[in-house]
């Protein structure tokens, strides 16, 4: 290596090591606010950097509304929350031109998306347009009223919470929605002594908001670092090598894989998993990235992306379930 890819190298990781004392305290505050949930807040902070939406999925009561409010408020961000139910309009999420008599025109009231974050809580409740009208919305940035287009406040970024399928009243989401989320989290109950020490801190008061605070030109700063973290072709390759067995385990030499699968992961799920994958590595204070950064990220970003087939249906294997099996049949770089 020459002087100045030297050089390069050791500023890069300089740079990293920046970011990596900068985000600590941060996360640590967070955690302690919603006790237990640190690496809920880690994830939701590399979607952000990442620009995409978290579905966050799990039985009421833990904590996912809290966990969105302190998100936000750890950035300074415009926070907005729509409890999705099946008689809601698509006006009730996006704002409706309203008449103004004393003028004699149309006056645009704008609905609750028009903020930074939104917790869109209960999503699975909604009815199809209301859906469609949230999914403008996460792809395009943008929502359509009557003939006018207006944009979305940035960052915009959406933290949507469903309660699990086999819950009355509730419906599966679309794939073309689903595919819009760079993450679905399965929240499941704290552990014993995680959940002993909420009942502790909670007897003495509410805990604290977090001190510590993130910019808007911070998350734009780990962007920008993001960037210079290292993946290894080998690592590319691997990733394909595993995006392709989804689609095709047959042509992989997964025959018994492929009745489970109906639909595999999209070119997508690709991208955004190789950019989680280097904001993660730069969060861990690293300049490259490594196999396990790729393992710790793939099951919340693929699985809500692979689409069991009748077959996993019928015998309960989840996405999860057909993704640590392609994952063990196929060599690790």
């Amino acid at each position: 290596m020459s002087e100045s890819a030297r050089a390069r190298v050791e500023r890069d990781n300089a740079a990293i090591r920046v970011w990596q004392d900068k985000l600590r305290p941060v996360l640590d505050e967070a955690g302690r606010s919603v006790i237990g949930r640190r690496e809920l807040f880690e994830t939701l902070l590399i979607a952000l950097a990442c620009e995409g939406h978290v579905l966050i999925e799990g039985a009421p009561g833990l904590a996912k509304t809290l966990a969105a409010r302190t998100f936000a408020a750890l950035l300074d961000l415009d926070f907005g929350r729509i409890q999705f139910t099946p008689d809601l309009l698509p006006s009730d999420l996006t704002g409706t031109p309203v008449y103004h008599p004393p003028s004699g025109s149309f006056r645009t009231r704008k609905g609750p998306v028009f903020t930074q974050t939104l917790l869109a809580d209960e999503i699975n409740r909604a009815p199809a347009k209301v859906q469609a009208a949230l999914l403008e919305a996460m792809e395009e940035r943008q929502v359509t009223l009557g003939e006018e287009t207006f944009e979305l406040p940035r960052p915009f970024m959406v933290l949507a919470t469903q309660n699990p399928l086999e819950q009355e009243g509730t419906y599966p989401l679309p794939e073309a929605q689903l595919d819009r989320f760079l993450f679905k989290l399965v929240l499941d109950y704290p552990d014993r002594e995680t959940e002993r020490t909420m009942l502790r801190v909670h007897a003495e008061g509410e805990p604290p908001p977090p001190a510590s605070r993130l910019t808007i030109e911070d998350i734009e700063g780990m962007r920008s670092a993001a960037r210079t973290v290292h993946l290894d072709d080998r690592l590319t390759e691997w990733i394909l090598d595993l995006a392709g067995a989804t689609r095709d385990p047959e042509g992989a030499g997964l025959a018994d894989i492929a009745p489970l699968v109906a639909h595999g992961v999209s070119p997508r799920g690709c991208l955004q998993l190789t950019r989680a994958s280097r904001v993660f590595a730069l969060v861990r204070g690293r300049s490259y990235v490594t196999p396990d950064d790729i393992l710790t990220l793939i099951y919340p970003c693929w699985r809500h992306r692979i689409i069991p087939g009748f077959d996993a249906e019928a015998a309960g294997i989840p996405a999860d379930e057909i993704l640590r099996r392609i994952i063990a049949a196929l060599p690790q770089p």
